[in-house]
């Protein structure tokens, strides 16, 4: 075979990435079968095998690792070449990617997203929700909504402004549990907490709150998950405050704690910033964010 398919190499490329044939179906889209189907067409058509079954994972043979570095060269040239061409496009209409954490995307982006179909009702928004960093370089969104700045050079980023989060609790919770106001106050408060290892609490601790593990009954990595559990009145929970704000039945609670400030970015590649829908979307999103 003298030219092998994009999407056969693209789904060789994932699968090395993610050392799954599930995990990688999910970042391009497909089912698992499909892409199962596409590493043996590849497999066949090269006449080697690539990776080894072991579990649920898919190790890379002695031949895979040798022809991983080829790929993904190809692969690179191949986002190159769709970045630049995107980035030429003058047509204000198609489809723009944007990545948000999943509490920035169902409570932020929306309004955003109302404004750009009344001003520009020929671009599509696909919104990628993600608690990780998006690979611009490898097109997983065309724009992202990020609390740090870029630093890598084809990116280039606009610092917004510093948003505020604080910590909040249900009426409900309150009326039962009493109105904590202090840091010492939170030693006695039940908390929503995010990961079992423990970061957010050391976060909390890092923050002057003398939290220990067993205030942590409910866990949820999903912020907007976590944020209806401290709706439901389950405990303490953190949340920007223009989303609290926006949140009826929740309340302020440790109130003499300073608030956690964070910046927010949007970054794009460079490329794209020069196509005009991308660049289009780029402006007013900044606008909407830059209002809070």
């Amino acid at each position: 075979m003298n030219h092998p398919d994009w999407n056969l190499l693209r789904a060789f490329l994932e699968t090395a990435d993610t050392g799954s044939l599930s995990a990688a179906a999910r970042k391009l889209g497909q089912t698992q079968p499909t892409l199962s189907r596409q590493v043996a067409a590849l497999e066949q058509q090269l006449g080697v095998t690539l990776f080894e079954r072991v579990g649920k994972r898919m190790v890379l043979t002695a031949t895979g690792q040798a022809l991983l570095a080829q790929a993904r060269a190809m692969g690179a040239a191949a986002d190159a070449l769709a970045l630049m061409a995107t980035g030429r496009s003058q047509a204000v209409e198609g489809v723009v990617s944007v990545s948000a954490s999943d509490a920035v995307a169902a409570h932020i982006l929306p309004r955003a997203v109302a404004r750009l179909r009344q001003q520009a009702p020929g671009i599509v928004i696909e919104v990628v929700t993600t608690n990780q960093l998006s690979d611009l370089l490898r097109r997983e969104a065309d724009i992202a909504i990020r609390h740090v700045a870029p630093d890598q050079p084809d990116l280039i980023g606009r610092l917004i402004r510093h948003a505020t989060a604080g910590f909040y609790a249900s009426s409900a919770w309150v009326a039962a549990h009493g109105h904590p106001r202090t840091a010492a106050d939170a030693a006695h408060c039940d908390f929503i907490g995010a990961d079992r290892a423990g970061r957010y609490q050391a976060y909390l601790q890092a923050h002057g709150l003398p939290v220990g593990a067993a205030q942590f009954k409910v866990l949820a990595e999903n912020a907007s998950t976590a944020w209806e559990m401290v709706r439901q009145g389950l405990g303490i929970g953190t949340m920007m405050d223009e989303i609290a704000q926006q949140t009826p039945g929740v309340v302020r609670v440790l109130d003499e704690v300073p608030a956690v400030r964070f910046p927010v970015w949007l970054v794009t590649h460079r490329e794209l910033h020069t196509a005009r829908r991308i660049r289009c979307v780029f402006d007013l999103l900044a606008d909407e964010l830059r209002n809070g």
